[in-house]
């Protein structure tokens, strides 16, 4: 049986299978999303969205929208498509044909029209704007022809299109197929079918199209598209036809060859390993020379502190440490270019933060321990060097290394950790000053720098400066930070220490190097466990603090004040196994193995293998956020690695 296989009485009861959506993508930033029963509620979903070309962002662009596929027997047409039209009104309803939906490798859904069992199923070429849907006509009594629609949209994936005059609605002849480009400064659409189709010209508008989700989120949420005309090809029984729609023009005879060749290449999702390891993938992102990582779909961008937060466990723990090196190539020299010249990346969001050089060395640190200490310094050791010594020379924006050792930041007008989401007033939590997991890091790092560099003649004098600091911060750290209720502050600015009970803390106690000792850091990790652990990870907020607001709901404002204050993030659990496991060391193995179970459940949830941006703070802790976040399955990738190393 199918770890990923959903049958014909969940497919037809939109009620649930609106709620599973599914994701497909390539390393050249191109994805397909939608729900499994092809009806988008999204106006981020669509069959084919790319990163258009030239453009300095990642900007993900909807060229096709969707396709809806007609069976016609004895002149009956059957139409396959789903959509949700102004009033909540669904047609053509053509989910009451899906028999079975089965994503273990690729999407593959099964229809049963009468006597004809048509199966259609998708897959991306790897580094290429293509997307490639093989139908197979399984079962037949009599002659069978299929028709296919396309849906045009032809804008940006966080806009939405209206009906204009504007467009340009040629369709250019191609092999078997056409090619078309709505507006000027967008590539032309290629689609081409394996066999000559004919194509008739029909064009229409499809009005008043909605998208559920965005309704519920309190967005616009309707929009119009064009479905120039349709494809009409004859089918035989036991013959696949595939259909290529990308943005260059294709051989059609090497589109079987093709899918093929790309369809060897999956990870069978057969496990709930496998899943999250295709998941990790999906966030790579090559563009020339350059590699990447995505921080989520459908609306993540290239962000500098999620990628180096995911960096080691969606590479390093599925074994993929040429991508490791590839990205933070990538990432250091555009570290390195905003250090030189002031100016922050244009790629590359957020890499002026000031937490950015803890979470590098943070994330070579990793790498020294999956790969060795060794390699670890001969790749990296000037980086961590020259980023260290930067804090040590108060030369680093916005991070003042103060006297007693700690770093200070100022984040009351413009949010510098993670915890960044902000209204027009400012940042909705306002940490500044002395933060608890910047100073950790930096200990962290200091400690770890010593260690990497240990040995080396030319750097003793470093590595004797970055021992002093760590040792001197040490106290400082535990008197400005531990308090009489046993868990440390948030963050500390002048007389003010925030109590709010926020799960930084656990970053503090499970990084390798902590300034408290294994009693103080079991007396953080008592109240992380007591007030902010959920099935799905730690909660942003302690329900017992003030402005607690478990349910990511409501408008964009409301949505912004959430955030941080009572959702829970997955990607906080691998820190706190670490510092379970630091606690506890081989009595706790057992027990993060089965808190790892309320990820495993996630699976056929949400965005079926991967995990959610945020899950609400309080039962039945719903996913919400972006359906596949690139920290999240990283760092549950990360925590099932240790296990496997522990227990072998």
């Amino acid at each position: 049986m199918s770890y990923l296989k959903f049958d014909k009485n969940l497919m037809i009861n939109l009620e649930q299978s609106l709620r599973k959506e599914m994701l497909r993508t390539n390393r050249a930033g191109a994805y397909h999303c939608s729900t499994v029963v092809g009806c988008n509620t999204r106006k981020q979903h669509g069959l084919l969205v790319i990163p258009m070309p030239g453009r300095e962002e990642y900007s993900p662009h909807v060229l096709l929208s969707s396709l809806d596929e007609t069976v016609i027997q004895h002149g009956a047409p059957f139409n396959l498509g789903l959509h949700r039209y102004r009033g909540g009104i669904y047609s053509p309803n053509g989910h009451k044909y899906i028999r079975e939906y089965d994503c273990e490798t690729v999407p593959r859904t099964t229809y049963r029209v009468g006597g004809v069992i048509l199966t259609k199923e998708k897959v991306f070429i790897s580094e290429e704007n293509r997307i490639l849907i093989r139908y197979t006509l399984v079962e037949a009594h009599s002659p069978t022809t299929l028709e296919f629609r396309p849906f045009l949209a032809f804008r940006e994936a966080n806009e939405l299109c209206v009906a204009n005059g504007n467009i340009n609605g040629t369709m250019t002849p191609v092999a078997n197929g056409v090619s078309c480009s709505l507006y000027n400064g967008y590539p032309h659409l290629f689609m081409q079918l394996s066999r000559k189709p004919e194509w008739i010209d029909d064009p229409h508008w499809y009005n008043g199209i909605e998208y559920v989700k965005d309704l519920e989120r309190g967005v616009p949420y309707c929009e119009d598209l064009y479905v120039p005309g349709y494809f009409r090809i004859n089918i035989k029984k036991g013959e696949s036809i595939i259909l290529s729609a990308g943005i260059t023009e294709s051989n059609p005879r090497q589109l079987a060859a093709l899918y093929e060749k790309e369809l060897a290449s999956r990870t069978r999702r057969t496990s709930f390993f496998n899943c999250l390891k295709n998941a990790a993938k999906q966030f790579y992102f090559k563009e020339g020379d350059n590699h990447y990582m995505l921080s989520g779909y459908p609306w993540g961008t290239i962000i500098a502190r999620n990628t180096l937060m995911s960096l080691p466990g969606n590479t390093l723990a599925i074994d993929h440490r040429k991508d490791f090196e590839d990205i933070m190539d990538t990432m250091s020299a555009e570290l390195l270019r905003f250090i030189e010249t002031g100016k922050p990346s244009t790629k590359i969001h957020g890499i002026d933060m000031p937490d950015i050089p803890l979470w590098a060395i943070w994330a070579v640190q990793q790498y020294a321990k999956n790969i060795s200490m060794g390699e670890a310094s001969e790749r990296y050791a000037d980086l961590v060097k020259r980023l260290i010594e930067l804090i040590l020379d108060n030369k680093y924006p916005n991070l003042r290394l103060d006297e007693n050792g700690l770093v200070v930041t100022d984040g009351r007008r413009k949010a510098v950790s993670w915890m960044n989401s902000a209204t027009d007033r400012g940042p909705v939590i306002p940490r500044s000053g002395y933060l608890v997991e910047f100073n950790a890091l930096w200990y962290n790092a200091l400690m770890f720098g010593a260690q990497l560099l240990e040995g080396k003649a030319e750097a003793a004098d470093s590595v004797a400066r970055w021992s002093e600091t760590a040792a001197k911060l040490k106290q400082p750290f535990i008197d400005m930070f531990l308090n009489e209720s046993g868990y440390l502050y948030d963050y500390v600015n002048g007389t003010f220490a925030d109590p709010s009970v926020r799960p930084n803390m656990a970053i503090a106690i499970g990084l390798d190097n902590s300034p408290l000792d294994r009693r103080q850091r079991k007396g953080v990790l008592d109240v992380v466990t007591r007030e902010l652990l959920t099935p799905k990870g730690l909660r942003t907020l302690s329900p017992r603090s003030y402005g607690y607001r478990p349910t990511y709901v409501g408008n964009p404002y409301e949505r912004e004040i959430t955030m941080h204050n009572g959702p829970a993030r997955p990607w906080l659990i691998g820190f706190y196994a670490d510092a379970y496991l630091r606690v506890f060391g081989m009595s706790g193995v057992s027990y993060i193995d089965r808190m790892l179970i309320g990820f495993e459940d996630e699976m056929t949830n949400g965005c079926i293998g991967s995990l959610s941006q945020l899950y609400d703070g309080n039962p039945p802790y719903d996913g919400r956020g972006a359906i596949s976040h690139a920290t999240n399955v990283a760092e549950v990738l990360r925590t099932q690695r240790t296990l496997k190393k522990l227990n072998s």
